[in-house]
């Protein structure tokens, strides 16, 4: 398997089933996603993107990325409710079985956004085996663990509130699906009421024939 695919496989094992209810009013000004109270910027999203991309030497697009970022920042969200705690070296061990080419890995290592982002998706694939009762990626039973973590991971984020930009998509199952609307697209009765309004006034304005 690619690196780029061992990436996003790895990304996909830890939340792919999440369920995520409820909705938060709206991100802020700027930001591609709120889960939590974690705010991660449009900025986060495409510097993201950018470095990931370099790293692999293909196409890791914003999408994709913002979708690895909520992922692992819920998975940070249960943890930390959890009591989970991951270290450097279970990350570092992590990382480099996301990434085992060793001059892939070197790309990562070198680029500190990229590096960061390596060690989110290595931290939460460590925190989602242990919320499984497992001890790391060395585990025996891994796979059992890994499961068990998904399916407690599904439930205690039941609660968290994830909100989308509409730029992006909306977040379904565990996942970006850029061809639904987010949630931020629905237009409010304020921003209706000033978009007929202005429609209105320039009707109006129109010089007539």
């Amino acid at each position: 398997m690619s690196t780029s695919r061992r990436l996003r496989a790895l990304g996909a094992a830890v939340a792919t089933v999440l369920l995520v209810g409820g909705c938060a009013a709206g991100t802020h000004p700027g930001a591609a996603a709120v889960v939590g109270d974690t705010e991660i910027t449009v900025g986060d999203v495409d510097t993201t993107s950018r470095a990931v991309s370099t790293a692999l030497g293909q196409d890791f697009n914003s999408t994709v990325a913002l979708s690895e970022l909520v992922n692992n920042a819920l998975v940070a969200h249960v943890s930390e409710q959890r009591s989970i705690a991951v270290s450097d070296a279970e990350t570092a061990e992590a990382a480099k079985l996301v990434v085992n080419d060793p001059t892939a890995y070197a790309k990562f290592e070198a680029d500190p956004v990229a590096r960061d982002f390596l060690h989110q998706v290595a931290a939460a694939a460590v925190a989602t085996i242990k919320l499984g009762g497992g001890t790391g990626v060395k585990d025996p039973k891994v796979q059992v663990a890994q499961q068990a973590g998904l399916q407690a991971i599904k439930e205690a984020s039941k609660d968290v509130d994830v909100d989308i930009s509409p730029r992006f998509g909306q977040w379904t199952d565990g996942r970006i699906d850029s061809k639904i609307s987010g949630s931020l697209s629905e237009e409010s009765a304020q921003a209706k009421a000033k978009r007929e309004a202005a429609e209105q006034a320039a009707q109006q304005n129109q010089p007539q024939g």
